[in-house]
């Protein structure tokens, strides 16, 4: 009776695999293709073909010239049995290094070299088997060992019965338990290389959306701020000074067309903050809302991530001075040296901010324009002052540090961004 080695049918499947594996690349186009058409993960169905190696063995159970058929079927129930046990743990790691899994493997090789040793012929193939069963069980240092332990007693067995074939029957274990546990440690590799990905695709895009939420709070807070006072100040105007209410107003429209422009460059992300024109604005508003604004600047340049960065702590505490402090005068410092760069913003008012936030300075604003300060190797202080009022004080170096972006989600707005500070 003519038989096939595992040898030779794992290597006319890995023949067929590589042909289709080459297909499914040429379909799949560049880069990482091949991981989004994963598909489900195995399981022991995968692995049942496999006992098709068997029917030479079950034929021979029929045979009238087979010595005691009984034993042989009863052999080859218990095999089977075992295999489809083992087959359908492998995939699971728990249950693959259960004692359970591993009790049945024995049995396996037990009752192998057991009808091997009774039978030969084609009985003899329940090595391979049984190496393959071991390689989708095994994994790590042990299983070269492992394949080894098999491969012995294989050919021992498989050359007392069938001579010099026996070494067919050995290589044949030792390959397919080493074949097999290479290709599913391989799968489980693709799958969690698959997972980690994605996971960090996911918080890529949740770290993303929080940063343009805060964007898009920071900047329509600040303006309708703007708007608001300049609105009140219109009003109060409107009776008595026609001319002085028309220029507010036309203020308003300014602000509110410069808000649009602002919205757009912070989604298409080439929003690049100005700390000169930011301290404008803040004297503009301040003015409006009836503060007295007082501005120092001093130092050397900036680099623009700082200008931007120290831009959006004018903006910020300006609007907290505006809405909150109810003071009469704001005092905007900016003192730096080579290496960094202080802005203060101080009021005299009741010394009130935003309500705090769990976890952080002032509101949720403050909180989330402190991290991204510290992502820029700078710090944020603010709270009352001593002398009354409220003081918020940034610390940055003249070059500011650009915070890591994910590589798998455009930085969209990371050059214009800052927590508002509401």
């Amino acid at each position: 009776m003519e038989r096939t080695t595992g040898t030779e049918a794992m290597t006319t499947t890995g023949t067929k695999g590589r042909k289709a594996g080459g297909a499914g690349s040429r379909r799949g186009g560049r880069g990482l293709a091949p991981l989004d058409e994963a598909g489900p993960p195995p399981s022991g169905f995968t692995l049942l073909p496999w006992l098709l190696m068997g029917t030479g063995a079950l034929s021979n159970v029929f045979q009238a010239e087979t010595p005691n058929p009984w034993i042989g079927a009863l052999g080859l129930l218990t095999f089977n049995s075992c295999y489809v046990y083992v087959a359908f743990r492998a995939f699971d790691k728990p249950r693959r290094e259960a004692r359970s899994t591993r009790t049945a493997l024995l049995v396996m090789g037990v009752v192998t070299c057991a009808l091997a040793l009774g039978y030969g012929g084609s009985w003899l193939l329940f090595f391979p088997l049984l190496g393959l069963a071991t390689g989708a069980i095994l994994r790590g240092r042990w299983l070269g060992k492992a394949g080894l332990a098999l491969s012995a007693p294989a050919g021992a067995v498989a050359g007392v019965r069938e001579g010099w074939e026996g070494i067919g029957i050995a290589y044949g274990t030792f390959l397919s338990t080493m074949v097999t546990a290479a290709l599913l440690s391989l799968s489980e590799a693709v799958r969690e290389l698959r997972a980690a990905r994605e996971e960090l695709a996911r918080r890529a895009v949740e770290k993303e959306r929080l940063r343009f939420s805060r964007d898009l709070h920071d900047l329509l807070g600040h303006t309708l701020s703007v708007i608001v006072v300049k609105s009140e100040a219109a009003r109060r105007l409107a009776h008595r000074d026609l001319e002085a209410a028309l220029m507010q107003v036309t203020d308003i429209e300014s602000v509110g067309r410069q808000a649009l422009t602002e919205i757009r460059e912070a989604v298409t992300g080439y929003r690049e903050g100005s700390l000169a024109t930011e301290l404008e604005r803040a004297r503009s508003a301040l003015t409006a809302a009836g503060v007295e604004p007082v501005v120092h600047r001093s130092g050397p340049p900036l680099g623009p991530r700082t200008e931007a960065l120290l831009g959006w702590v004018v903006r910020e505490a300006v609007t907290n001075a505006v809405r909150h402090s109810g003071a009469a005068r704001c005092e905007i410092t900016v003192d730096g040296t080579s290496e960094r760069v202080r802005l203060t913003v101080a009021d005299d008012g009741t010394g009130t901010s935003p309500a705090p936030a769990p976890g952080g300075v002032g509101g949720t604003g403050l909180k989330g324009l402190t991290e991204r300060l510290a992502a820029a190797g700078g710090s944020l202080r603010a709270g009352p002052s001593p002398r009354g009022g409220f003081t918020v004080t940034a610390d940055l170096p003249v070059e500011a540090e650009l915070p890591a972006e994910p590589a798998s989600v455009p930085p969209t707005v990371a050059a214009a961004t800052a927590p508002g500070a509401e």
